[in-house]
């Protein structure tokens, strides 16, 4: 690891880039640093101007790029038991501390060194860069920036989200579905609860039908066995209801996620959900009329699946180590939204390892730093004109 890629991480990660908070100021420190080199950077602000994602690119126009990607936002730290600082980067032995540092700042260092490196050099395909802001919260910032990336008249060749993989090659993940779902029932006095709608009651009979949904799942569903769990998986997890104990509580709500493999239909899910709180509730309004379940939508983000045989996995192998391997990960990537939106091949590598991100004193190591910016100065040979 050069020390320009250290100086670089370092003021990555003091950048308190929490979800909660804006990102702007790494931003507008990126787009600086690539003028330094003539690279110009677009800047794609949310609706509430107070975060934004970049895109920049050096290279010839015409053809199609190499898109390196990463997101900016980093979860939380308050709260855990942190032993060095956590906006800020402490190098001991043989590792660099700090929120981010693999999660994903190691990876967003490389790719900023590797974009100056190339402003020197004429290219055959452009090096590109994108940054998103609010990842972690679903995959949400980033939508925008596609939304002007599609019109573009030349799609990338391939889109690298350097999420922390310890450099090898992931080529699917699983979607994912966040829900919300508003359990009504009717109130009444504890003494009287026979004669009311118990909203906890009805909450519970809909998450009967959730673990019923995830038998089938798992016994009829798709399977893929690439995945530590091979099938798609159903959580609820959150519940909130009831005022008081002596109250037939006349609201429950809970949330739920279903991270889905490819094969599997979200809306179809969601259709047969909706169709078994039907149930549910006609049997509920047998007591009062008021009772109702209804489900609400709060994220979706598609699931990726790159075949191993297509042209950019191969390119990229070139750089790799020999004994570089491909899987598939549960956790979910923007990857899925690349490969939706631009219709581009997707590869996730990047260095570091997902066991160490979102923990108290979080780390990547030296050697995955270098494991990195050795793969991307052969990514980076490869395109030199």
């Amino acid at each position: 690891m050069t020390p320009r890629v250290l100086e670089i991480l370092k003021q990555l990660m003091a950048f308190d880039t929490v979800s909660s908070q804006s990102n702007l100021a790494l931003i507008h420190y990126v787009r600086d640093l690539l003028l330094t080199k003539g690279i110009e950077s677009l800047i794609v602000q949310d609706e509430s101007g107070k975060k934004a994602n970049l895109f920049a690119s050096t290279g010839p126009k015409e053809q199609p790029g190499v898109l390196l990607s990463g997101h900016t936002d980093v979860v939380p730290a308050a709260g855990q038991a942190w032993t060095f600082p956590a906006f800020a980067a402490t190098v001991q032995d043989g590792r660099i501390y700090g929120r981010g540092s693999c999660d994903m700042k190691g990876f967003i260092a490389l790719a900023i060194d590797a974009m100056l490196d190339a402003a020197d050099h004429n290219l055959t395909r452009p090096l590109q860069l994108a940054l998103s802001h609010d990842e972690e919260i679903g995959c949400v910032g980033v939508r925008r920036l596609l939304d002007v990336l599609h019109l573009a008249p030349v799609r990338p060749f391939l889109c690298l989200i350097g999420e922390p993989t310890n450099m090898q090659f992931v080529l699917g993940h699983k979607g994912k579905g966040s829900y919300r779902t508003y359990c009504r029932g009717l109130e009444a006095h504890s003494s009287l609860a026979p004669r009311s709608v118990n909203a906890i009651h009805v909450a519970c009979d809909f998450i009967a039908a959730l673990r019923e949904s995830q038998r089938q799942l798992q016994q009829h569903g798709a399977q893929d066995h690439d995945y530590d769990v091979p099938y798609s998986t159903v959580h609820v997890g959150q519940i909130v209801g009831g005022k008081a104990l002596n109250i037939v509580p006349n609201l429950c709500t809970l949330d739920f996620e279903v991270r889905n493999l490819p094969a599997d239909d979200l809306d179809q899910f969601l259709d047969q959900m909706r169709e078994r709180a039907e149930v549910i509730v006609r049997e509920a309004q047998k007591l009062s009329s008021v009772a109702a379940i209804e489900i609400e939508t709060l994220n979706v983000y598609p699931g990726l699946e790159t075949h191993p045989t297509v042209e950019a996995v191969s390119f990229l192998k070139q750089f790799a180590a020999p004994d570089v391997g491909t899987s598939k990960v549960s956790f979910g990537t923007e990857g899925g939204l690349f490969k939706q939106r631009l219709d581009v091949p997707v590869v996730v590598c990047g260095p570091g390892s997902i066991e160490q991100a979102h923990k108290p004193d979080e780390f990547i190591e030296i050697s995955q730093m270098d494991a990195g910016a050795h793969f991307l100065q052969g990514l980076l040979g490869s395109l030199k004109a």
